[in-house]
């Protein structure tokens, strides 16, 4: 049973910091890439970051670009977003998914159709 389980979040100050994990099971890490999103209440959900083990890409949402840093840890089977410079406007439910076809390019990643399994989100609250 493929499973995604994010921890982490929280509620910080603006200009805090904290790091989601999302652990993975049930499936090959090193083949799959990871995708992290979020979504505010009211708003849709939109792509933050993205991991990929075989091609090694990494991709960031203009918003978060120069913050936020994406990584992982193949032993654990584990995807890390570290989250530096929090901002209010970060305030959302944060979701890890997985990928399951070919490595996705710079104009897909963002797309959550793109993605197959979805973890159950943790909140994260910056307040100003």
């Amino acid at each position: 049973e493929v499973q995604l389980v994010e921890s982490g979040g929280g509620l910080v100050q603006a200009g805090g910091s904290l790091r989601l994990s999302c652990a993975t099971s049930g499936f090959t890490f090193d083949d799959y890439a990871i995708g992290w999103f979020r979504q505010a209440p009211g708003k849709e959900r939109e792509g933050v970051s993205y991991i990929s083990n075989s091609d090694n890409s990494i991709y960031y949402a203009g918003s978060v670009k120069g913050r936020f840093t994406v990584s992982s840890d193949n032993a654990k089977n584990t995807v890390y977003l570290q989250m530096n410079s929090l901002k209010p406007g970060d305030t959302a439910v944060y979701y890890c998914a997985t990928s399951w076809g070919a490595p996705l390019y710079d104009n897909d990643w963002s797309k959550t159709s793109e993605y197959d399994y979805w973890g159950q989100g943790t909140q994260v609250t910056v307040s100003s």
